[in-house]
């Protein structure tokens, strides 16, 4: 019986905010038994040469990519484009906007924090590799390295909390946008763990299905932070909206407590992206 393919398609590195190098990712993969793995870090596709150099030396495919933080109807959203061109000159304009705003709100999160912890800027950074996006895992990292906090997820459920004052809203652009941006650049737009309740408020049926139209291929339906009930709601939207399902680690490495390969994607749906996006897999 012909091997199946292990599929997971959104993992994160130290570009934005993983633990484990580019390489090292594929690296892990490779021991996690994954055929192939998507490095999608936060906005930003500065991973991709690296972790290309893994696979080749590995076998594990990549499947090159970017999870986009955005906004729809007020509700963050993230979107995980697949297999785009990276010097798409709109999508390379969004990225860079969107990283200076991180880099800024952290900036000022961490002047609020400072008025109350023991804190500075140079904290962050020694928490941090050449090249990252900076964001809110990294201020966590500095806190749980003075000792204020024990981890990240204990971080994020109370100091970095939206609400609390720390918290610093950043830019992000329209879903819509986003998604004909990816488009435009010959990329696959998949919605990353759009039933994630327990972070926030999630995307309406009217929202899912808007983006839909404007080119939304998937939804990543098989990810930790949806619920049962939000997965049973995806999967009727994604029937109904003709939308492809996918699953997925979201691996931070030491970052979460997420691991490679505890959500996987259907190989066919594998391929339907691979068919649609502009840039290769890269294989051994």
């Amino acid at each position: 019986m012909p091997h199946e393919l292990v599929v997971d398609l959104h993992t994160h590195s130290t570009v934005s905010d993983g633990t484990d190098t580019p390489s090292a990712l594929v690296e892990a993969a490779a021991v996690a038994g994954l055929d192939v793995v998507a490095l999608t870090d936060h906005d930003s596709t500065g991973g991709w040469a690296e972790a290309a150099d893994a696979a080749r030396r590995t076998g594990v495919a990549l499947v090159r990519g970017t999870e986009i933080s955005a906004r729809a109807d007020g509700v963050s959203v993230h979107l995980l484009s697949y297999l785009h061109d990276p010097e798409h000159p709109d999508l390379v304009r969004q990225n860079e906007r969107v990283r200076t705003a991180r880099t800024t709100r952290a900036r000022r999160m961490v002047e609020l924090l400072g008025e109350d912890y023991r804190l500075t800027w140079d904290d962050v950074l020694e928490q941090t590799s050449p090249g990252t996006t900076i964001g809110r895992p990294h201020i966590a990292d500095a806190l749980v390295a003075a000792g204020y906090l024990p981890d990240r997820s204990a971080a994020f459920a109370s100091i970095l909390h939206p609400g609390t004052r720390y918290y610093v809203p950043h830019y992000a652009p329209d879903a819509l946008d986003a998604v004909r941006a990816v488009r435009a650049a010959g990329g696959v737009p998949v919605l990353a763990h759009p039933g994630a309740a327990a972070r926030g408020k999630v995307v309406t049926a009217r929202t899912i299905e808007s983006l839909a139209g404007a080119g939304l291929v998937g939804l990543e339906v098989h990810h930790r932070d949806n619920g049962e009930d939000q997965r049973r709601r995806l999967l009727g939207l994604a029937r109904s909206l003709g939308l492809c399902v996918t699953g997925s680690s979201d691996y931070h490495g030491a970052g979460k407590p997420n691991r490679l390969g505890e959500n996987t994607t259907d190989p066919e749906v594998f391929a339907l992206i691979e068919q649609q996006g502009r840039s290769t897999v890269i294989r051994q």
